[in-house]
């Protein structure tokens, strides 16, 4: 399952991947915003995506004008591997050595004709699941527990 989520700056981008998603039949679910709000927040969005993705082991695509904030937002959530790749390459190796869960894109910085190459290769991509590979993804969520360690 594929979640979604947009603030007004990534909006029709959103409703675009919708469509292109459905030319491949992947199943997803808009997570919102459901209509364009100006004022809204990309930080609520990057959370909730963030939350189901984790509760579902799913992944997500957030779309807000750079990608930026809602990567940064998405990456405070425990479980979460949230990238803003420019390139195919880039969302592969996302993929293969970071096993990604969640892919951030920018209405305002990438074409749709980018951003559907970036999505499909990001999609169709396997982590690659090798010892240095779970090794070093082992170490990001010893990160992911600093404060707890730290007040041990």
């Amino acid at each position: 399952m594929i979640f979604l989520g947009a603030d007004h700056g990534g909006f029709s981008f959103k409703e675009k991947i919708k469509e292109y998603l459905q030319e491949f039949e992947l199943e997803f679910e808009d997570l919102g915003n459901l209509k364009f709000q100006g004022d809204d927040d990309f930080v609520d969005y990057a959370t909730v995506v963030a939350k189901k993705v984790v509760d579902m082991n799913g992944k997500g695509i957030l779309i807000c004008t750079n990608g930026e904030g809602m990567c940064v937002a998405a990456n405070k959530i425990k479980g979460i591997r949230a990238v803003s790749p420019t390139n195919k390459k880039a969302a592969q190796q996302t993929r293969e050595h970071l096993n990604a869960n969640i892919l951030c894109l920018g209405e305002h910085t990438l074409s749709f004709r980018e951003a559907k190459k970036i999505i499909k290769v990001w999609l169709e991509t396997n982590f690659f699941n090798s010892e240095k590979y779970i090794r070093r993804l082992n170490k990001i969520k010893n990160l992911e527990n600093y404060e707890l360690n730290k007040m041990k």
